[in-house]
């Protein structure tokens, strides 16, 4: 193997040992059983299954390949940002959004060059949410969420005292930027269990 080949490849393995720290970032959310909450990396797997599984409902045809890599890579910056749930107020999104962007470059900055800009360009249309891609990726991280809190009874929105309506403001431009059809059945379920759950959530 060629000097420049070994290098590329031992930064990549670098790079793939180094997120497996996502995988001891906790998130918010509970699984659907309730045993206990989530890590980052168990998110962006399930959320590459939801891409496969409910590409046929966004908007505008989109590049499923496109949606399962803007989703596997949007949370890779957590290793050292940490994660942000959406219903806590710590910190400004300013400071938020440099610490990812410093995450970034440092995460993205072990693999090749070449491919450490890809990347890092797929990272940033993910945040920018402007592709028809990006904006299904993007209604998928707020519609999973969604679901497990619905499935656990509450969940973060029982914790954190969160009502209806601030859910369906959270949650529902989001995911009715990338699929108008998944938003009106989400919003069904988010009002079926605010109807039954005692008040707060």
């Amino acid at each position: 193997m060629p000097k420049s080949e070994s290098d590329a490849l031992k930064k990549q393995l670098e790079f793939l040992l180094e997120l497996d720290r996502l995988k001891l970032i906790v998130r918010q959310s509970h699984l659907a059983n309730g045993a206990r909450r989530e890590n980052s990396a168990e998110h962006s797997w399930h959320l590459a299954m939801f891409a496969l599984a409910l590409s046929s409902h966004a908007d505008v045809k989109v590049d499923v390949a496109r949606v399962i890599q803007l989703l596997l890579l949007h949370d890779i910056v957590e290793i050292d940002a940490g994660d942000a749930p959406i219903h806590a107020a710590n910190g400004s999104k300013a400071d938020l959004a440099a610490a990812e962007q410093r995450a970034a470059e440092r995460i993205f900055g072990l693999l090749p060059s070449d491919q450490a800009a890809e990347f890092r360009s797929i990272w940033l249309e993910f945040e920018a949410g402007q592709s028809p891609e990006a904006r299904f990726a993007k209604a998928l991280d707020r519609l999973q969420p969604l679901l497990l809190n619905v499935a656990v009874g509450g969940g973060t929105w029982s914790e954190n005292g969160v009502g209806v309506t601030q859910v369906i403001e959270r949650y529902g431009p989001a995911i009715a930027g990338g699929s108008t059809m998944l938003w009106e059945a989400a919003r069904k379920l988010v009002e079926q269990h605010f109807s039954k759950a005692p008040s707060g959530g």
